[in-house]
């Protein structure tokens, strides 16, 4: 099963990116997962289940332990037919 995640870290920070933000989408672009989008309110990732749910679960520890004080994520599986 393909999996994509959909995520953002909070508080927000216009100047620059705020620890934890950088701290997610290290785990994001350090997994085995691809169609990886990282942009500055929003990232994405797709991936085999087993790999998109293990980045999920880093992701949200070292986001938080970086500061972050929400993490919004969607987790939806896609098929060949998914855009």
């Amino acid at each position: 099963m393909r999996l994509r995640v959909e995520f953002t870290t909070e508080p927000f920070d216009l100047e620059e990116a705020p620890a934890h933000a950088v701290a997610a989408r290290e785990v994001i672009q350090k997994a085995q997962l691809d169609a990886v989008d990282v942009g500055p309110f929003g990232n994405t990732a797709e991936g085999e289940a087993g790999e998109v749910l293990g980045a999920v679960g880093a992701l949200l520890r070292d986001a938080l332990e970086a500061g972050a004080t929400r993490v919004s994520l969607q987790v939806n599986v896609i098929g060949e037919d998914t855009p």
